[in-house]
């Protein structure tokens, strides 16, 4: 798709350069031997004796065939690999046929000379125009073509890496003197569309202290994709693992295995593949690196290979996880005892932790009384409330509650509150344990 606004003796030719397709013969062939003889033959013992004397006779010979000028025998079985329709043909691209984001558009330009008189001193541009930027591929100002004769041409190869989708055009111009003298400028526009080859379809769970990224690739385009490599790259402060299913391989040489390991096939027309990958934090017990908001996870590096190798790459954006609240204290269990006598008193040890950049405190702790009294499974043995100090930046200090069970099982300590005196803040819900509670 061409346009130009006047008579011009140069034209150009863009031809996209991908590799070829595989020429697939509709006609199915056939063994005529398939036609003369059923299956019961080998049921007929005289019959099956004769049956090597009879297909030579009808079996069809290659060198016939060859010489064989009505065609007569096109639909007949030479060889074996015949039935698969393949004849060992590749057809080229008769258009610019789809493109996809992450592969590398390569077109083969050709600006040709239709006149009778030679164009001199010819500045020849190349640039993609998407709806964000403008890249120049070729520009020769520094070095114009001196000449292209009456019928000649000049030839070059662009390249660019498709990182947009949606309209793309390619804009190829001219500026040059024709026969009379005249200096002319050609413009030149062939559009295209990008569109996405796959996606990414990502699910984040958290379960207790494990986080886990489930990835669904899904094939969008009308061939099928073989993947080098779906990597997961965590941020900072990450780590992951792929988790696979045990596929009884020997672990011997792991690295003959990285090195030659088969792609995964992800199929045409909607074909999809999933992955699973456990996140590590490695920040956990240092809640000075907890920085609201953080819940970047990290992104997916993507290469995948056509039916006929043609490469590409795809990045995806920033994953994100369930956001990271920040918080000003944290109250963690030290020492739960494992088996507590019912009506007898127990201590439960707990750290206190300023989460801050500042100080904290003096505290008060107690045991809050939402249930009524005849609901209240674990109760303060002594004094309802305890004091702490101060707390510094970053630091932590541990304390003790003297408790006492009422009821028998399984129960849980809930409701303690933390209280600052200084800046009249009151923490809730800030812990939850469980104890199993026997008799004597």
């Amino acid at each position: 798709m061409s346009s130009s606004q006047a008579a011009h003796s140069l034209a150009f030719r863009v031809m996209r350069l991908c590799r070829p397709s595989i020429h697939v013969e509709t006609p199915l062939k056939f063994d005529p031997c398939d036609l003369l003889f059923g299956e019961d033959i080998f049921d007929h013992p005289p019959a099956a004796d004769h049956l090597p004397r009879l297909l030579s006779e009808y079996s069809p010979d290659s060198s016939s065939l060859s010489s064989d000028l009505t065609y007569r025998s096109r639909f007949l079985l030479s060889h074996p690999s015949d039935s698969l329709g393949l004849p060992a043909l590749l057809v080229l691209p008769q258009s610019f046929g789809a493109i996809y984001l992450g592969e590398t558009f390569c077109s083969y330009v050709s600006i040709n000379n239709s006149s009778n008189f030679e164009a001199r001193d010819v500045i020849i541009k190349a640039e993609i125009q998407t709806e964000r930027q403008r890249i120049l591929l070729l520009d020769t100002s520094k070095s114009p073509v001196e000449s292209i004769r009456a019928g000649g041409r000049y030839d070059f190869i662009v390249e660019h890496d498709v990182k947009e989708l949606g309209a793309h055009t390619l804009v190829c111009t001219a500026l040059y003197n024709d026969g009379d003298g005249e200096r002319k400028y050609l413009p030149q526009f062939f559009k295209f569309m990008v569109s996405n080859p796959l996606s990414v379809r990502t699910k984040v769970r958290v379960v207790k202290d494990a986080t886990f990224l489930e990835a669904c690739i899904e094939n969008h385009t009308k061939t099928n994709l073989y993947m080098d490599q779906v990597e997961f790259e965590p941020a900072q402060h990450w780590s992951a693992t792929l988790l696979q299913a045990d596929d009884n391989c020997s672990e011997a040489d792991p690295l003959a295995r990285e090195l030659f390991k088969m792609p995964t096939l992800v199929r045409s027309g909607g074909g999809i593949h999933n992955y699973l990958y456990q996140l590590k934090s490695s920040i956990q017990g240092q809640p000075q690196m907890k920085v609201e908001g953080s819940n970047v996870l990290g992104k997916f590096q993507i290469t995948w290979r056509t039916n006929l190798g043609e490469p590409g790459r795809l990045q995806t954006q920033q994953i994100l996880g369930t956001p990271v609240a920040r918080k000003d204290i944290e109250l963690q269990a030290v020492v739960v005892p494992s088996l507590v006598i019912f009506e007898k008193p127990f201590v439960l040890r707990l750290n206190l932790t300023n989460q801050t950049d500042r100080i904290l405190g003096p505290f008060q702790v107690w045991l809050s009384q939402s249930d009524s009294f005849d609901e209240k499974a674990v109760m303060v043995n002594g004094l309802q409330m305890m004091t702490l100090a101060e707390v510094e930046a970053s630091s932590s200090s541990e304390f003790q509650l003297n408790l006492i069970a009422t009821k028998h099982g399984i129960q849980k300590i809930t409701g303690i509150t933390v209280f600052d005196t200084r800046e009249k803040k009151t923490y809730e819900s800030l812990l939850e344990v469980e104890i199993f509670v026997d008799s004597e």
